[in-house]
């Protein structure tokens, strides 16, 4: 019977999610990689296939329960109950507080938060089976306020209470959780805020990294660096914290 360890990271067709699911491939997990359709998932599988790992590409809206369930059983049954779980899936649907509509408020909410829950709430049951399980969520800097934010900081924020709970109710099974908040990264999402405030992106990337103490911005890799320690075995102490992963200090 094989001891490998299954993981399920959301939003893993690009971006930080994609990055997240090959590094823990690298660290020898099974990957089910899952997005809103599994056809984006492709590169991804095919990029942990091709050096050896196992991986497969799953379909599902993380903010419907009936379709998250149905997720979950599709990994468990084709690569074993998922003890590790990267709530990664995220949008934004930025806008000034008085610009914004329910609509954007709440398709955030539920990728976000709706999404974690779900997903989170699908897979505990086989880390409680396994007396073994690691939840890494997705939080930001943004968490601390962002204008034009008011939507995606209410959920980042979010992120970590939720991340904070579930590391006080499932420690006892062996469970740790806890969360990675991003700052500036090097993704399509930051490429398309360029887009959306008319700066080329290369001059965005560069003004960004004049903010920050290590001079550069993030990229995708330096998250799933972090989730991959958060996941490792030594790290079974390390609960319900938040790292701010951003190349200097954040409050």
């Amino acid at each position: 019977m094989s001891t490998q360890k299954t993981a399920i990271v959301t939003g893993a067709a690009r971006g930080i999610g994609a990055a997240v699911a090959k590094r823990l491939a690298d660290d020898g997990l099974a990957v089910a990689v899952l997005d809103l359709d599994a056809d984006a998932c492709a590169d991804t599988v095919k990029a942990i296939t091709d050096k050896g790992g196992k991986a497969i590409a799953v379909g599902a809206n993380v903010a419907d329960d009936a379709s998250v369930q149905a997720a979950v059983e599709k990994v468990a049954a084709e690569l074993g109950g998922p003890t590790v779980v990267v709530n990664n899936a995220g949008i934004t649907r930025d806008n000034l507080l008085f610009k914004m509509t329910v609509e954007d408020w709440d398709a955030v909410m539920a990728v976000h938060l709706r999404g974690a829950f779900n997903v989170t709430k699908a897979a505990q049951k086989y880390m409680v089976d396994a007396g073994w399980g690691r939840i890494v969520n997705l939080s930001s800097t943004s968490a601390l306020g962002n204008r034009g934010q008011v939507n995606y900081s209410a959920a980042k924020a979010g992120m970590q209470g939720f991340t904070k709970t579930l590391a006080i109710e499932l420690g006892k099974f062996g469970v740790t959780a806890n969360a990675i908040a991003p700052g500036f990264i090097e993704t399509e999402m930051t490429a398309a805020t360029a887009e959306r405030v008319g700066v080329p992106f290369e001059d965005f990337k560069k003004a960004a990294a004049a903010q920050i103490p290590v001079n550069r911005v993030g990229v995708p890799e330096d998250i799933a660096h972090t989730a991959s320690f958060f996941i490792s075995e030594g790290a079974g102490f390390v609960s319900g914290q938040v790292v701010y992963v951003a190349g200097g200090p954040k409050d």
